[in-house]
C-alpha cells in the first residue's frame, strides 16, 4: 500500500502480524490497516462458497442463522435512531436477513453483494433485488437513494474512502448513511493488545478478512473527508462466541479457556461505558 487511506501519511508503526499479513498504524491518524493486503484473487476466494464462505447463513436450521437473524434485528433497532423510511441499498447485503427485515418496516430495499452465492440465496430465499459487485458498479442513479447502509463492510474494501465517497453520491441531499465495524478502540481489543505478539492470538483484528480497524474517531474522521456530517452512534459487542468460541471450543483447549475468562468481562463491560468493540455510526449528506 502506498500510505493511509484517510490521510495519506506513508509512516506507520506495527501492531500485529498473523498468517503472513502485517497489520500497522498510522502515525499521524491512527488509522489501522493491513499493510500488505491480498491480492485480488485471494481476496475473491476468501468470500467464495467453495471456501465455505457464510455457508451456514444459508441453512435457516443452523444456529449461525439465528445469529444473524438477532443482528439484522439490531440493525433495525438502530435504525429507529435515523429518521424517516424511504430507499434503502444496504451494500454488502450477504443472505439478505437486515434487507427482508426491512422491507417489512416499509422501507423500499435493494442490495448489493460481493459474494455470488449469498446474492443468489438473498434473491432466491427473500425474492430480494440484489445487484452484483460492490458500489461503484451499482446501476443506481446518483442522488436517487435515502438511506445507503453497510453493515460490518467497510473493514473489508479495499479502498474505504472511495466507497464513502461513492455512498455520498448515491444519497439524496439530506439521505442518511448507517454503517457498524468492530472498534479497535473497544475495551477488550485495548486490553488484549499488549499480549497479542506475545500470544501469537488476538482475535479481534481477524486479517485477512479484516482489511481496516477503525475506531469511533477514525471513521468519524473519515466520514467528515466523505463529506457527511456525522450523526448518531452506538456501542455494542460483538457476540462472545464469535470473539472466544462458543463453550465446546473452550472445552477442548484451556489455554483459549483462560483467554476468554480473562478477557470476556471486558467485552462485556465495554459497550456499558462507551467502549464496545463493535460499533454503529450514522452520517448524513448535508441536504
Amino acid at each position: 500500500m502506498s500510505g493511509c487511506n484517510l490521510c495519506g501519511e506513508t509512516a506507520s508503526t506495527p501492531v500485529f502480524s498473523t498468517k503472513g499479513y502485517d497489520l500497522v498504524e498510522c502515525t499521524t491518524c491512527k488509522l489501522a490497516y493491513i499493510a500488505n493486503q491480498p491480492d485480488d484473487a485471494a481476496l475473491a476466494r476468501l468470500y467464495s462458497g467453495s471456501e465455505g464462505y457464510h455457508a451456514a447463513l444459508k441453512d435457516p436450521a443452523s444456529p449461525q442463522w439465528t445469529v444473524i437473524r438477532h443482528t439484522a434485528e439490531a440493525h433495525m433497532n438502530f435504525m429507529s435512531r435515523v429518521p424517516g423510511t424511504g430507499r434503502l441499498i444496504d451494500v454488502g447485503c450477504s443472505t439478505g436477513q437486515f434487507l427482508n427485515l426491512a422491507r417489512a418496516s416499509g422501507y423500499a430495499v435493494s442490495g448489493i453483494e460481493f459474494s455470488d452465492d449469498s446474492r443468489l440465496f438473498a434473491a432466491d430465499h427473500f425474492g430480494l433485488e440484489v445487484e452484483p459487485g460492490s458500489i461503484h458498479n451499482t446501476a443506481q442513479e446518483p442522488g436517487s437513494v435515502d438511506f445507503v447502509t453497510m453493515f460490518d463492510v467497510i473493514e473489508h474494501v479495499r479502498d474505504p474512502m472511495a466507497d464513502m465517497r461513492a455512498a455520498f453520491r448515491l444519497l439524496r441531499p439530506g439521505g442518511w448513511f448507517v454503517l457498524s465495524t468492530p472498534n479497535i478502540d473497544g475495551l477488550f481489543p485495548r486490553l488484549s493488545r499488549p499480549l497479542a505478539s506475545r500470544l501469537d492470538y488476538w482475535p479481534h483484528p481477524e486479517p485477512p478478512y479484516h482489511l481496516y480497524q477503525y475506531s469511533v474517531r477514525t471513521l468519524g474522521a473519515s466520514l467528515e473527508r466523505a463529506g457527511f456530517a456525522v450523526g448518531p452512534m452506538m456501542h455494542r459487542r460483538i457476540p462472545l462466541d464469535y470473539t472466544f468460541g462458543n463453550l465446546a471450543a473452550l472445552s477442548k483447549s484451556p489455554k483459549r479457556a483462560a483467554y476468554a475468562a480473562l478477557f470476556a468481562p471486558s467485552a462485556l463491560l465495554g459497550p456499558w461505558i462507551g467502549q464496545g468493540d463493535w460499533f454503529y455510526m450514522a452520517a448524513q449528506k448535508p441536504a
